[in-house]
């Protein structure tokens, strides 16, 4: 074996240019080859620094920004293999998951979901996935 093959592959963080990632040293996504990291991401619209009033609003946002982020790495919500998601409320678990299928119904990552209390209490939803780039294709 060579010393390039043990070398590890190339890390490129990505940036949606939130206020927050620059503050708290974080990346929006980070990419490892073919794999894609995505960071825990809410329905806050940051080109309007507005928060959707309601869930299913919150979430559609929130698969608005990962796109965005994916579209970055190079990847697509196509190559998502796994979701965790973050729900404030169980009440709004129907509604959150509507959105969730609507973006999903073919991809079928899997996907844990827990009702957790979240930084802000406006932000009702907050997922964080990771995607496979398929490097044949």
């Amino acid at each position: 074996m060579s010393e390039t093959d043990l070398q590890a592959p190339r890390r490129r963080n990505i940036s949606s240019g939130s206020a927050f990632e620059a503050q708290y040293s974080y990346s929006r996504a980070v990419v490892v080859g073919a794999h894609v990291m995505l960071s825990g991401t809410t329905g806050y619209d940051y080109a309007t620094s507005t928060l959707a009033a309601g869930a299913a609003e919150q979430t559609r946002q929130l698969f608005r920004n990962a796109a965005a982020a994916f579209t970055q790495a190079g990847a697509d919500l196509s190559d998502v293999v796994r979701v965790r998601m973050f729900i404030a409320r169980a009440a709004d678990y129907e509604a959150v998951m509507a959105v969730f299928a609507e973006a999903f119904r073919e991809v079928k990552p899997a996907c844990t979901t827990v009702e957790a209390g979240l930084f802000d209490p406006d932000i009702l939803v907050e997922m964080d996935m990771d995607a496979v780039v398929d490097v044949d294709a």
